[in-house]
């Protein structure tokens, strides 16, 4: 390679970069991103984000080129700009932002859908970069921002702690709350109903049999059932074990179908196995083993948590069978307590008069990681 050649690689290898912010959200890690540094044409969106992650990856999945870490809750993007006047005024949001899911061995961009552990880290993202036009912070101790989602087209509200000194957030402090608030409230996120099957309980029938399953849509559409069940069908308790991968995706496109959702596309419903604490020692109220994008997840998408969470105080769904039978004085106030692979976390929710659910919660911690540009 001549100089001259090597001059216009540097110089072309240079312009294919793009500030951005390396955050982690509870149990995922993601690129954070200002739409005004993406190209105008969201068509060319997609090549700069499987750039970003180092995707598709088809031989080894790890996104060696890219920032993703070969697994769904690290091949993530969120988008975020300042909320326009008009949503400012009728929605009362501060910024609105899009989530990215970016396929791991595939090249699949996936907008369907949203992220609860990154969302939580967007009010932080937006006081960091200047964009709020009125934080309003200066005496507080805790602030809030008010988030539109344009995946799901629903607000989220981020509370956390503030630095007095600096006015930005003190994420040594393990506080932050993400919150769904009505045509803002969580039920319905891309159906338009909370349980859209029109029962707490469906039966789904696939080539293994026939299964219960709660199909609810409150901040993530999600397919629940029960592991007990999925066990005795597969023969194998290993979530991992191909028998239960195959099993659990018959169950998921079923479930889609029965949602009036495409079941071909793989983000979106998720799916969770349930079942009952092992022992009685009260320390959680029900245990929950999800997938995404095919895959079993390590922790628990924090989406499908807040859904459980809404779901536990639904009458008649598997989740609430199962905390009343574990623990029968649980009531639509408290806070529940699931076991997934990687812990334990509080998931809730809180419902009007009629019985509506007004708001789902979780509290999530967060780290700065990276600021900078990165290649694609």
């Amino acid at each position: 390679m001549n100089l001259a050649t090597s001059a216009l690689h540097r110089a072309g290898s240079i312009a294919r970069t793009i500030p951005a912010t390396f955050l982690r959200g509870g149990t995922s890690k993601g690129i954070f991103l200002h739409q005004s540094h993406l190209p105008q044409d969201k068509s060319k969106w997609d090549e700069v984000f499987l750039g970003i992650m180092g995707s598709p990856d088809p031989d080894n999945g790890r996104q060696l080129n890219g920032m993703g870490g070969g697994i769904s809750s690290l091949s993530k993007i969120c988008v975020v700009q300042s909320a326009s006047p008009e949503q400012q005024r009728t929605l009362g949001v501060d910024v609105e932002y899009t989530f990215v899911q970016v396929g791991i061995r595939d090249s699949v961009i996936d907008y369907s859908g949203n992220c609860g552990n990154l969302s939580s880290m967007i009010g932080v993202f937006a006081l960091d970069e200047g964009m709020l036009n009125a934080p309003n912070n200066e005496a507080r101790d805790h602030l809030t921002v008010r988030a539109f989602n344009t995946n799901t087209q629903k607000v989220i509200n981020t509370t956390f702690p503030v630095d007095r000194e600096t006015g930005l957030a003190d994420l040594s402090l393990p506080e932050a709350r993400i919150a769904g608030v009505s045509d803002e409230a969580p039920g319905g996120a891309r159906t338009g109903k909370l349980l859209p099957s029109g029962a707490p309980m469906t039966e789904i029938t696939v080539e293994d049999g026939t299964f219960r399953a709660s199909l609810v849509d409150a901040t993530n559409p999600t397919v629940f059932v029960d592991r007990d069940e999925v066990i005795r069908a597969s023969g194998s308790e290993d979530p991992h074990s191909t028998g239960q991968l195959r099993l659990l995706e018959s169950l998921r496109r079923e479930g889609a179908i029965h949602m009036g959702l495409d079941p071909n596309t793989q983000a979106q419903p998720k799916i969770a196995m349930l079942s009952q604490p092992k022992s009685n020692d009260g320390q959680v109220d029900i245990e929950i083993t999800a997938l995404s994008m095919g895959v079993p997840h390590k922790a628990v998408p924090m989406t499908v948590g807040l859904c459980l969470g809404v779901a536990a105080s639904v009458n008649g769904t598997l989740a609430y069978t199962m905390i009343q039978a574990s623990a029968p004085d649980s009531s639509k106030s408290k806070l529940i307590k699931m076991r997934h692979p990687g812990g334990v976390v509080e998931v809730g929710a809180m419902f009007d008069s009629k019985g509506e659910v007004e708001s789902a919660s979780v509290i999530r911690t967060g780290r700065r990681l990276m600021k900078g540009h990165v290649w694609y």
